[in-house]
This record gives structure tokens, sequence and C-alpha cells, in this order.
């Protein structure tokens, strides 16, 4: 019997999925984040390697047998030359770990998750990223930058951006549309602030990229509830979510598309709240004339399948897959233009 390991691996947390050669899952686990950026890459090799013992002691597979392939699909996994040295790191200090290896970024995971041919993957999470991959092989990235040069619409950036408009008002340098006391108490809440004073080493010394965004959780709530400032920064965030696809659409294959859609695969927390997103993003999308639908989707299932499939792959091997039971549509988008030209009959 040979087994195929799989790992979706983010800066705060990773999953691990062995399936069999039915393609069936044996076992499971998780673990700590796997960005190697973060922790440096012979700590990630050894959170990986924890995680498919664990894994492999839970499906009663032998200690000493090596899995056919193990596709890792990692935060952090955007460049090859590191990726290599990744690969090299775990046959040298776990030699037995697999046989063969995939590496590429979290992105990728996703998108097999949901389909072998390709498509394109928004990542909104604690960061963003959005990857184009055609039938081809050929990819074409936007955004994945980190905090210091980008993730716009993404947890860390909202909850960046509700400290900023709070400060900027209260320093009467940029005042606020909307009252930033509901905000500022949930700031101080989130951080244990007193004064603003206090919020200085969570942004130097004491920063905290996951547990700075995880005030966007309670933002949301609050958005909910109806708080504007809170709606605003919703807002934007669709936006900016909106663009990183119309970066990237046209380095589109027509054979990509040629069902008459394009499948987006839509991962990360900050999806959850995809009814505060929602307005502003298609209002953006509205702008430029798209030929095909948009098909947001949301996997069912953790992208750890999507990288054994890919390591199943580079081992030559058909792993069985159905990629039906992975997805859930979350929204179709259809140019407004192309609607307007059905209702009328048109064949222009």
């Amino acid at each position: 019997m040979k087994y195929f390991g799989g790992v979706e691996g983010g800066a705060t947390h990773s999953r691990l999925v062995i399936c069999d050669e039915s393609g069936q899952s044996v076992g499971a686990t998780s673990g700590l984040g796997t960005n190697h950026w973060g922790i440096g890459i012979p700590e990630c090799a050894r959170r990986i390697a924890d995680m498919v013992e664990r894994a492999k002691e839970e499906a009663g597979i032998p200690k000493e047998t090596p899995l056919t392939s193990l596709g890792l699909s990692l935060s952090g996994c955007e460049q090859e030359a590191t990726n290599r040295e990744l690969e090299q790191e775990l046959r040298t200090t776990f030699p037995g770990l697999a046989q063969n290896y995939a590496v590429s970024s979290d992105t990728m995971g996703s998108m097999y998750t949901a389909s072998s041919i390709g498509g394109m993957v928004l990542i909104s999470g604690t960061g963003s990223n959005c990857l184009l991959r055609n039938p081809d092989g050929s990819t074409s990235n936007c955004g994945g930058w980190g905090n210091f040069l980008g993730d716009e619409g993404s947890a860390w950036y909202i909850s960046y951006r509700a400290v900023k408009v709070v400060f900027d008002h209260m320093d009467n340098f940029e005042q606020s549309a909307a009252p930033v006391e509901k905000t500022w108490s949930l700031i101080k809440e989130h951080f244990s602030l007193e004064t603003r004073l206090d919020m200085l080493p969570h942004c130097y010394a004491k920063f905290d990229k996951p547990f700075f965004a995880n005030l966007c959780k309670k933002l949301s709530q609050n958005a909910e509830n109806g708080d504007e400032l809170a709606r605003s920064l919703f807002r934007e965030a669709g936006v900016h979510l909106a663009r990183m696809i119309l970066a990237l659409l046209p380095n589109v294959h027509q054979d990509l598309v040629k069902s008459g859609d394009l499948s987006v695969v839509c991962v990360g927390s900050v999806w959850s709240s995809w009814d505060l997103l929602q307005e502003a993003f298609i209002s953006e999308l509205a702008k430029t004339t798209i030929d095909f639908d948009l098909k947001l989707v949301r996997i069912t299932k953790s992208s750890a399948y999507g990288a054994c499939y890919l390591g199943a792959d580079s081992a030559d091997f058909d792993l069985p897959r159905n990629y039906a039971d992975n997805v859930t549509v979350l929204y179709t988008y259809t140019d407004p233009r192309k609607k307007a030209k059905a209702t009328n009959g048109c064949n222009c």
C-alpha cells in the first residue's frame, strides 16, 4: 500500500492529511505555523516531520514506512530556491519521511483542492495573496508581499486600518467620516491598552501579526451590529480584493475559461464576512468589462488535500479525487453588460 501526504501550512497553524491509494484519508493532524520566513527552515522541517509522524501513528502506518510523496503547500514558499532548500532539509534531517516531495505556496494547494486544470486563488486570511494558474502551467501573481509591502484586504490590513484611522482622528491629522469611539474601545480591549502609547510595543518589539490580525474578527462583529467605521473598513477590503482579481484577468488564457466562467477559490477567514465585502467588491468589478463569469468558490476540505494531489502527481501516481465534493459556490459574478445583452436579445 502506498501513502500520500499533504500539508496546508499557514503562518498561524498547519494541517496535514495522509491518503491511501484510493484517495481516502487515513490519518490527519494539525500543528503550528510553517511559514519558514518567520521560524526558519530547520524549524519548519521539524514541525512538518512531527505532524507526519503523528498522522502515521493515527493511521497505523509503521514509523519506518516512508510516504510515497509529501506535498507541501505552505505560506512563504513562493521562491524555488528556498523551496528546494526546505526539501533538502527534510531529506537530510528526516531521510525516511517521504520518497518524493512537491513544495509550493499555500495558494497552489488551495487551487488543486478545487481543480486539476488551474484557475485563480484569492487568499484573505491573516495576510492576502492572489494567484492565477493557466492549464499550460503558467502563473501570475498579485500581492503576497507581507504586511510591510501589501496584505491589502486581509485580516491584518483591516485591523491595521482600524488602528490607523482612530489614531489619525485622535491626532486631528485626518478626521474620520464615521464615529471612532466603538472601534477605539475595541482596540483598547484587544490589546489591553490604557493609552495610545501602550500600542507602540505591539507595533515594534512585541509585534505579533496573527494576534494583531485577530482584531478583525471583533471588528466584523461591530460591523454586523451596524458600526459605520467598521463597515467602511470591510468595504475598503472588498475593493482591494476585487482589484487583485482584476489585476490578473489580462493573463487569463482562453482555454481556462472556455466553459464560460473562471473559478476563483476564496480562502481565509475574512471570506466569512462576505456579506460585509460583497457590495463594494461587486461595484469594483463592475468598473471593468469581463467577458466571462467569475465563480467564487470556497473549499469545503482542507487544502492539505490539494497538497496531497500535487505530491501524488509529482510521484507520477494518479490519485483518485472528486473535486465536486471539495468546494461550494459562494457567489457567481456576471458582468452587468452581459446581462443587459442577454435581456435585450443582442447577439452583437
